[in-house]
């Protein structure tokens, strides 16, 4: 083959995951839409029960049969189209490094900004793309010109990482960094709202929103959140790790000046990858987590001077979004919140048993805490996989004992009768 022919071939490559030639495209885009045909007309609502249509999606994936993985909350799987893209990115970067990664494949970030930027409905001069939540929310947290005195309020159920970087910034440079504590679940918006109103003094100057608690699922008023922050001067940082991919909403609709994703997580892509989002207005005032030559810039770009970096990983979250857009975003979101409340639904009324997360779709979706009487988190979730092979993850923090629960898009029904078997018999025994 011609050096200009690879090179032809190399770009098609690149091209694929959004062109006509994309691998979704190749493997799945006719069963897709075959298989659409039947929940076409229904409401999101409505599809989300018709077991037909969602075991072509569960044959795409790829999750190991022995075990059931009910903690999506914490990294998800990707679709075997997900990491056969990584793997076809990862053989042509071996080919020669530093020509295929920094001269062709660094090329795809600008069509991945657009694709990410339209899912998350802002423009694409907003999206910064990363590694996960954490780094893009600590660009945030140490990039603010804050100084000694100035005041962030954020919540004891935050995500630890987060609240270590507030904690940190407070250690070296004298802010004042303040938790509120709630005890979840909560069924009013403006119990929530007007919790961070209460803490708001004189010196505050920005709050700090987890959009959908890790803990237990609890999903966050943000928008009536922003909207009360705002008219106080006052500006708000979203953490949406687990919101991302799950829940049907732009950022422009949450109002908050920042927030950070893991895309690793519902949205299935490639493990290691992560989205910024701030507002144009912004970017100029926040300083770049890691070096870059003109660090007060108003370019998103200023936030991507990782260095080298895993551009094959990048380049899988292309396939991903083709993944997810073809299921449809809030078709996605019903399915979840479906399954979540197929089992818990059903092990509420167990006695013994006691539920961590609201059931009401406005407060939860994908993530519910489950706890029995007489054992810890620890224990419950070490006799599910035990005895059951389910694995979960037991939960102690703060004012939360529970174990976190977390189905996806390919989780069939009898993994999750399986599980309300499980507790039943734990229940029973521990009660014994």
């Amino acid at each position: 083959m011609t050096p200009r022919r690879k090179f032809i071939q190399q770009a098609a490559a690149l091209a694929g995951a959004f062109s006509a030639s994309s691998l979704f495209n190749q493997l799945h885009a006719g069963a897709f839409e075959k298989a659409g045909l039947r929940i076409e007309g229904l409401a999101p609502e409505e599809a989300a029960g018709d077991e037909d249509y969602w075991s072509v999606i569960q044959q795409a994936y790829t999750v190991n049969p022995n075990i059931i993985n009910l903690n999506n909350g914490g990294v998800s799987p990707s679709p075997k189209v997900v990491q056969d893209a990584v793997e076809r990115y990862n053989r042509m970067s071996n080919e020669g490094p530093s020509y295929f990664m920094w001269r062709i494949l660094d090329q795809g970030r600008e069509p991945l900004r657009q694709k990410l930027a339209a899912l998350a409905g802002c423009h694409a001069e907003e999206i910064a793309v990363n590694r996960n939540s954490t780094e893009a929310l600590n660009t945030v947290i140490y990039g603010l010109p804050l100084k000694a005195g100035d005041e962030v309020i954020g919540t004891k159920q935050d995500y630890p990482n987060m609240i270590q970087a507030w904690k940190q910034r407070a250690l070296r440079e004298g802010i004042n960094y303040k938790q509120i504590n709630f005890d979840f679940p909560v069924e009013n918006d403006d119990e929530i709202v007007t919790a961070f109103e209460k803490a708001i003094t004189p010196k505050t100057k920005l709050l700090h929103i987890t959009h959908l608690i890790n803990w237990v699922g609890q999903i966050m008023p943000v928008k009536k959140i922003s909207q009360m922050a705002h008219a106080r001067g006052i500006e708000v940082l979203c953490d949406s790790a687990h919101a991302f991919g799950l829940l049907d909403f732009s950022f422009p609709d949450l109002e908050c000046d920042y927030a950070g994703t893991s895309l690793h997580k519902f949205l299935s892509a490639p493990i290691g990858s992560g989205m910024l989002y701030i507002k144009r207005e912004k970017i100029e005032k926040i300083w770049p987590l890691l070096c870059n030559d003109k660090p007060q810039s108003g370019d998103i770009r200023k936030f991507e001077t990782l260095g080298t970096r895993s551009f094959p990983i990048e380049q899988g979250i292309g396939e991903a979004l083709n993944f997810h857009n073809a299921i449809g975003p809030k078709r996605k979101e019903e399915r979840i919140r479906y399954l979540k409340n197929y089992w818990a639904q059903k092990v509420k009324a167990i006695p013994g048993v006691q539920l961590h997360t609201s059931l009401d779709a406005r407060y939860s979706c994908a993530i519910c805490g489950v706890s029995v009487k007489g054992i810890t988190p620890g224990e419950l979730s070490d006799m599910l996989f035990s005895s059951y092979k389910i694995h979960t993850v037991g939960i102690e923090w703060e004012n939360i004992r529970c174990v976190r629960v977390t189905p996806h898009v390919y989780t069939p029904l009898q993994d999750l009768d399986t599980l309300v078997r499980a507790i039943g018999e734990i229940a029973d025994k521990t009660k014994a």
